[in-house]
């Protein structure tokens, strides 16, 4: 069986691939999201699947089990993959060697595995096989990373990648000075918020949140396979044992550490296997990560209002002057609702 053309069937077998591994989401951690097509010669969809919960089937193998299941002799077909087949034992067998002993003749690889164990190893092996093995240009590259971009921050840098997250008014308030923030943004930007904290691995917020808004910081807006772990950072062990965020769904615990201790933090999540961790705080704790220097993204809700008095996104450090100010570049502006949805990271 001949495999499709390269580059010409590329774009939309990777398109498909992506979209594959995006219903992962929510799923696989601490495993990377990864979706698998296997194609014939003349393009048809043989088989399709994305990776499973960790210690369950990868992509690879979803797909392969998809097309036997419709029947299909996949022997000299092509698989496209968005993350580089694994080449190592962990929780389940290497996929490369289960395209091999399938008969694959064609991998096409979105982007390389950042895990050390594997990071080029798996594309070595294939090709070692006989097995002809493409990589994808950088837009689809691009496009694979950010899938996983905790994934990739967690293997690169041994901590999670950091999205702070908030909610605020055109005059950048983001409560009353009481307190009082319900509810600044719309339905539509709520929603829109949990399938964000849908990404993470974890959601942490500060005991003065807890204390004040009593949330309960899970997903319930959408769906989700699993709720990510709920973090409370408590250094002098105020929680009330009734708090909404101890409560079922999902798994809650209380952290000690002040804020000096935030680097050390992220470096135990990142060995637990955190990949994304999303910050819902108040200004207290929101200051003290961005003038660490330690947030990866904001993700701000902005509403079509104006406050007056309030209490600021973040209590962040007086500078001696503009030119000390952080800088950060707008990587999304987009409608939800009546608000606006920003992105950004540092510059």
């Amino acid at each position: 069986m001949p495999a499709p053309d390269f580059p010409d069937a590329a774009p939309a077998a990777f398109t498909r691939a992506l979209a594959l591994a995006t219903q992962a989401i929510g799923l696989t951690d601490p495993n990377p999201r990864v979706g698998c097509i296997i194609l014939a010669a003349d393009g048809r969809e043989l088989g399709a699947g994305h990776t499973q919960a960790a210690g369950q089937a990868h992509a690879e193998v979803m797909a392969l089990r998809d097309a036997a299941a419709r029947g299909h002799d996949v022997r000299g077909a092509t698989a496209v993959v968005t993350l580089e087949p694994c080449s190592h034992h962990g929780r389940t067998p290497p996929c490369c060697d289960a395209l091999i002993a399938a008969g694959i003749a064609r991998v096409m690889v979105a982007v390389q595995d950042p895990n050390p164990q594997v990071a080029g190893q798996g594309v070595d092996r294939l090709r070692a096989a006989g097995i002809d093995v493409q990589l994808a240009d950088a837009g689809v590259a691009d496009a694979a990373r950010e899938l996983n971009i905790g994934f990739f921050s967690r293997m690169q840098r041994g901590r999670p990648f950091v999205r702070l997250k908030s909610a605020i008014s055109l005059d950048g308030r983001t409560a009353l000075p009481d307190g009082r923030s319900q509810w600044i943004t719309g339905e539509a930007a709520r929603t829109d918020g949990h399938a964000w904290r849908r990404r993470a691995g974890a959601v942490l917020t500060g005991i003065g949140t807890v204390l004040a808004d009593d949330p309960r910081l899970d997903v319930r807006l959408v769906p989700t396979p699993k709720q990510p772990l709920r973090l409370v950072l408590d250094p002098q062990q105020r929680l009330p044992a009734g708090a909404r965020i101890l409560q079922p769904p999902g798994e809650a615990r209380v952290i000690g550490p002040g804020r000096a201790d935030l680097p050390a933090l992220l470096d135990d999540l990142g060995r637990q296997g955190i990949n994304e961790l999303h910050v819902e705080a108040g200004p207290t704790l929101s200051g003290a990560f961005l003038d660490a220097g330690l947030v990866d993204e904001l993700l701000i809700y902005q509403a079509p209002m104006l406050i007056g008095e309030g209490r600021p996104l973040a209590a962040l450090a007086p500078l001696a002057g503009l030119q000390q100010a952080r800088r950060w570049q707008l990587v999304e502006a987009t409608p939800v609702g009546q608000d606006l949805r920003l992105r950004l990271r540092p510059a």
